[in-house]
């Protein structure tokens, strides 16, 4: 993965959707959502697809 390509979450629990970074991601994953605390697995991310030009 380039550091220029986004990763998007999406929480299993309350649906919150946000861009991170793969810092943020490991945090998620350690700490559970930001928003409501849910546990959080590696399934919950995925690469954002590139914008088209």
């Amino acid at each position: 993965m380039s550091a220029s390509e986004d990763i998007v979450f999406t929480c299993p629990d309350c649906g919150e959707t946000m861009v991170v970074n793969p810092a943020m991601r490991d945090a998620l994953v350690a700490n559970g959502c930001v928003v409501c605390g849910a546990a959080v697995a590696e399934s919950a991310f995925e690469v954002a697809d590139a914008p088209q030009e």
